[in-house]
């Protein structure tokens, strides 16, 4: 490249940089007009908008101060929804071991991984309150039906992950193992468990924090924890019982992320 050609060429790349790309402004605006006319039809006004700040300060006025006078209740509740994600959490997570093997693409034949991904499709499809409603009416109210559905959902998270992270690792090692003439588990706990450990332990833990939050929302369904107290105290008009049962759950999902990042910092 001659020198005065090294200039021109710059110049060039610097007015093809700054160049409006029109069909990424087009996309923007159309997606603008789009959240506009998305906002016409839910009935989205500013006068409903602001009477609805008028009336959340007079709810929030309500709330305050809050009344832990029923701290039993609160206790057995809180109490409730953390038996339902550790039950839930060590059930789903030692099933998605199983399932998310089988998921694997890079270990397993295609008639395996595709009912094993099937079902953790299945698995995801719905959220855990819908889950919830379904096990409520097929196996009554109570915290059972709560911890089936977070059990549900623990498999769809946990197991396409670990799936994912089988497929990423370095099949030398394993194909090291199966030479020395280990069976398949051999080759499964010496080969690939150690390359996906510390994943896995992390999947682990934010699956554990994440139903720790989830238990609170299946029991306004009726799946049992502290859900059902605080749905009933929204329906006794009861909002300062409710202020209390609110920031005692932000105290119990704080507690459980600190926990949780204590053991991903310790097992990682």
């Amino acid at each position: 490249m001659s020198a005065d050609t090294a200039p021109q060429d710059a110049a060039g790349l610097r007015a093809r940089a700054f160049r409006p790309d029109w069909r990424m402004r087009a996309i923007w605006a159309g997606f603008a007009v789009y959240v506009v006319y998305a906002a016409g039809q839910l009935n989205f006004t500013w006068d409903r908008f602001v009477i609805g700040l008028d009336r959340g300060a007079v709810f929030l006025g309500r709330m305050f101060p809050p009344e832990f006078a029923r701290w039993q209740l609160l206790a057995e509740g809180l109490l409730e929804s953390l038996q339902i994600a550790v039950i839930a959490s060590a059930v789903g997570i030692l099933l998605s071991l199983p399932i998310g093997l089988m998921a694997a693409r890079n270990l397993m034949p295609v008639f395996v991984t595709v009912p094993a991904r099937a079902l953790i499709a299945l698995a995801r499809s719905f959220h855990p309150i819908i889950v919830a409603i379904i096990f409520v009416k097929a196996i009554g109210f109570g915290p059972l039906a709560g911890i089936f559905a977070l059990i549900l959902g623990s498999i769809g998270f946990v197991a396409k992950l670990f799936a994912e992270a089988i497929e990423e690792i370095s099949l030398k090692q394993v194909e090291a193992v199966r030479a020395t003439g280990a069976s398949f588990m051999g080759v499964v706990i010496m080969g690939v468990l150690p390359q996906v450990l510390a994943r896995f332990i992390g999947f682990s833990t934010y699956q554990l924090d994440s139903n720790l939050r989830n238990s609170t929302m299946v029991g306004i369904v009726g799946g049992g924890g502290i859900g059902g107290t605080l749905f009933a105290a929204f329906q006794r008009f009861d909002y300062d019982f409710v202020a209390a049962i609110l920031i005692c759950i932000i105290a119990m999902i704080m507690a459980g992320e600190l926990i949780a990042t204590w053991l991903r910092k310790t097992f990682q």
